[in-house]
Parts: C-alpha cells; structure tokens; sequence
C-alpha cells in the first residue's frame, strides 16, 4: 500500500467517514458512482470492487459484463456539501477488466493513454477551463420553457443578485476540494454564468470538471434552482461553451513559448494549432456530442463555426490570446469550439492527438484570420480557405466515422459505441415533430 492510500484510510478514520463514493464516467460523460464502505477501501485498493458493466453506456457487452473500479487515491476528497456526520467522500476510479488490465471502454484510459503518448515524446500537457452554464427557476413556464434567475448580461454586476450568491457558494465548495478557481462572473445570457478553472494537467482538469458539475448542480439545488450544461438552453441567446487554454511543457519549459517569434508562438506550438485545425472537423463530434450543440455553434454570439485561427480574435475557432512579455510561461492556445456538455475525457483525448499530429507531421500553420469571421460572405470565407465545422451531429457523425485519429485515440470499443449511439440520438432526434413545424405549417398547408 503506498502513501497515497494510506493516508486515505487515515483520514476517514480521522474524520468518521462512514461513506465513500467511487466516481467515473461512462462514454457520453454522465457521472458514475458506487459507495463502498471503509472497511472495504484496504481490498479496493488493492483488488478493485467488482460491478456488472453492462448496465452502464458503453462500459461492456452482456457477455463481458463483469468489471472492476480500481479506486486512485490521488483523487480522494471529503464531498463538502455532505457535511454532516458521519462524513462522505469521493475518489476517482478506473475501470479494470477481472484479470487487472485498463478497461479499453474506460473514458478516463482513453485520455491517459493519450496523455502517455505525449509524455513519451517529453511533453505534458496542460488545460484551463472556461466553463459557461444556465441557472433557471426549479419550476418551469406553462410552456414548458426554463425561466432564467436574472436578466442580467454580461460581467453585470447585480445588487444582491443570484448569480454572486450562487458562484461564491459554489467556489468556496471547489476550493474546499482543492479545486483552484481563477475568474468568475455573469456571462452574457439571462442567468448565464462563467467560472474558470486554473491550469493544471489534462487527466486532473477532466477530473475537475466532473466535480465542477457535481458542485454546481449541487448548490443549485440547494439553493432551489437548477443548473444546466445544455449547449443552447434559450433561443436568441448565447450557448454555453468551455474554451479551454491549452500548452504542452517540456519539464518546466513552455514548448509554445519562443521569445521574438511572432506573437512569441514556437514553431511546436504553431504545428500543434495547424494539427487542430486540419483535424477539427473530424473531432467535433467528440467535443461537440448532442443535437443540441450545433445550434451554440451555429447560434452566432461569438460561438466559432468556422475552422480558422487568430490573434485575440474571438469569432476564430482557436485563438492565440494576447501574449504578456513578462509571462513566457503563459503562451497558450485557446480552443473556442468545445461545449460545457462534452466528455472531457475523450474531449481533450482527441484534441491532444490531433495537436500531436500537426506537430509530428510538421503541419504548416495557415494564414491567420484577422476579420470577424462571422461578417464574411461563404464566397469571401471560401477565397480565404475557411471551411466550416459540421453544421449537424448527423455531418459531424459522418467526418468521425472516416476518421483513422479519432478511431486511433478513442480506441475500436469506445469509437464503435460512440458513433451507434450518436446515429441513434440523430434518428430519434429526426423522427420528432417540432413546434417550430406546427406554427410553420399546420394550418398553412
């Protein structure tokens, strides 16, 4: 038993701990969780506990159902909004197939196996957050539409508002958690609201962001409203999106950092934007996985429809923000396409590889974006060589499935049950008979 684990033992016996919760995610992202009791931690650790993965998205088939979470005591804290006594806490696991080896359906393998690929090659790669969502009422309009808790826009600052209620309550859980928060405040939709995460290493911020959801649904319900993640919950108003920072270190230098370079980009960090341009249309089902998160990309207000990069430039899907000549450390690329709802897991998976891809390939960067995108014409977007994202799950669906990088990073197991069950949310969402078809055409034809 290593030190880790020890002191999880330690600690719940210190803090009566009666419950511990083992958390992890099935493919689309939905948080998982199975409660052992203490005294079964010591063989956890050691064995695993065992659970019929066929009852969860994408873990298994029937016929190889049996499966095991293998606890990781790196990720152990006391859940905070369950502080009575006795206590609960929560822990990260990875799934485990009966004989010990990584589970190949496991989202959180798929980005660690990603991320030991880059760590072969010396790299290390970090992510920072910028996590948008919607607090609503509890009780919906007549009409079945969410009622948001402000009206208030952009950086607002509302006397006695909701939103500052909410985000102080929320972030004193975070850090309680020993999740670090950088910024928050209103974003720009009724009741919508931002908070960012600070940078840390890819496999931990996927973590973070599972917790940050807990969290925030928690306080919601908490404090009687509800918190939603879904892409573009109200018409004419901004989706809900997670640009996410990203670099990659060798040691403890900045591999995008070259000092007198344009914007001080290196040529590693300019390959590495190339590889994600070259490759974004294939990878946005991933980042991009409901019906609904085409309609942010689509939906204009700043979302990034458009496969191009710039400087400062927020209608560019990947944007290099504006360099700090005292800071080389924070050269970084910020990537505006991935929805709050992804599973950041697979997320930042597919989005490493096609980074690694422009840079082991030496892919050439090209011309930036310097227009808002958005105000071009198609004819003046396409003399550009600006080519659109998929402007449908179904498009994307069909990109991915040609895809050899997505099928390469996701592995056969999660890339085969990831697209049947996208075709299957496609068709389902096909067959439906909109309002926006009623009032169109009921009484008109």
């Amino acid at each position: 038993m290593d030190r880790q684990q020890e002191f999880v033992l330690r600690t719940i016996e210190e803090r009566d701990i009666r419950f511990v919760r083992l958390w992890f995610t099935d493919v689309l992202g939905m948080l998982k969780s199975v409660a052992v009791a203490p005294a079964e931690l010591e063989e956890a650790f050691a064995e695993g506990i065992g659970f019929d993965g066929s009852s969860i998205e994408g873990l298994a088939r029937v016929f190889e159902a049996d499966m095991l979470v293998l606890p990781d005591a790196s990720t152990f804290q006391v859940l905070p909004w369950r502080d009575e006594t006795p206590g609960t806490a929560r822990m990260f696991a990875d799934i485990r197939l009966p004989d010990g080896s990584a589970s190949l359906a496991d989202p959180r393998y798929v980005l660690q196996r990603a991320l030991a690929k880059a760590a072969d090659k010396g790299l290390t790669f970090y992510t920072h957050p910028e996590i948008e969502f919607y607090l609503f009422e509890s009780k919906l309009r007549p009409d079945g539409q969410p009622v948001p808790v402000d009206n208030a826009g952009f950086f607002d600052h509302v006397p006695r508002g909701t939103g500052h209620d909410f985000r102080r309550a929320a972030i004193s859980l975070l850090e309680s958690m020993g999740i670090s928060v950088e910024f928050s405040h209103h974003e720009g939709g009724p009741g919508q609201n931002e908070i960012d995460l600070r940078y840390a290493d890819a496999l931990s911020t996927a973590d973070n962001i599972m917790t940050f959801r807990a969290v925030v649904k928690e306080v919601a319900l908490a404090q009687g409203y509800f918190a939603s993640f879904m892409p573009k919950p109200l018409q004419g108003q901004p989706g809900s999106g997670m640009h996410t920072h990203v670099s990659l270190f060798e040691g403890d230098r900045n591999a995008f950092h070259a000092a007198g370079s344009p914007y001080q980009l290196s040529e590693t960090g300019r390959q590495f934007i190339a590889g994600i341009l070259r490759h974004a249309a294939e990878i946005t089902a991933v980042t991009n996985q409901w019906v609904n998160s085409y309609k942010r990309l689509w939906g204009g207000a700043e979302a990034p429809a458009h496969v191009c990069w710039g400087h400062n430039n927020r209608s560019a899907m990947v944007r290099v923000p504006m360099y700090k000549p005292t800071k080389g450390q924070s050269t970084r690329v910020e990537i505006r396409s991935l929805d709050s709802s992804a599973n950041p897991y697979l997320a930042y998976a597919v989005l490493l590889a096609a980074g690694m891809k422009g840079i082991d390939e030496g892919y050439q960067l090209p011309p930036e974006a310097e227009d808002d995108v958005w105000s071009l014409t198609d004819r003046e977007r396409r003399a550009m060589g600006i080519d659109p994202l998929p402007a449908s799950l179904d498009h994307a669906i069909h990109l991915m499935e040609g895809s050899d990088l997505v099928a390469e990073t996701l592995g056969e197991h999660v890339f085969e049950f990831f697209l049947r069950n996208k075709k299957a949310e496609w068709a389902a969402y096909r067959d439906q008979v909109t309002h926006f078809e009623l009032d169109q055409y009921l009484y008109r034809l």
